[in-house]
């Protein structure tokens, strides 16, 4: 489910009133924890965070021209779901991920390959979310994506 908005205030006034707080905490939590170097943006209809190509000029290989992905936050029908690229490609951090889980949180993990969903926002682990936002750089996620991008070809 996307949803077409103009600015990360504009995404959060278009989803359900009752995820409102909870989408913009979750947003304030990733954005104050993440590293110097990301910048915010509205892309694929969700909010996230991207490698500017001022730093990383090649871009994403998928859309020529465009930033660097790396985190997104969406409002889906059922759910909040938070995309981590550096999850996705970085085994050591997935592994680290899924082992800090159940520290903080008293609800199974629901993950796919970079996808964590949260069905329940009650129980939002946000300090694990802000300490797994503070764990990769943009020369870390750029590193490890030319890594992965060589490693297809």
């Amino acid at each position: 489910m996307q949803i077409p908005a103009e600015s990360v205030a504009d995404y959060i006034s278009k989803i359900p009133e009752e995820r409102q707080e909870v989408f913009k905490k979750l947003f304030d939590t990733i954005n104050s924890n993440l590293p110097k170097g990301f910048q915010e943006a509205v892309s694929y209809g969700m909010v996230g965070w991207d490698v500017p190509l001022e730093t990383y000029p090649a871009g994403y290989h998928c859309t020529p021209g465009s930033p660097l992905p790396f985190m997104g936050l969406a409002s889906q029908k059922n759910f909040i779901a938070l995309y981590h690229m550096g999850i996705y490609a970085d085994p050591k951090l997935l592994d680290w991920f899924v082992a800090e889980y159940p520290k903080h949180s008293k609800r199974k993990l629901d993950m796919g390959k970079s996808c964590v969903r949260f069905k329940k926002l009650d129980d939002i682990p946000f300090e694990l979310i802000a300490e797994v936002s503070q764990k990769m750089t943009p020369e870390d996620w750029i590193s490890i994506y030319e890594t992965q991008l060589k490693r297809k070809k």
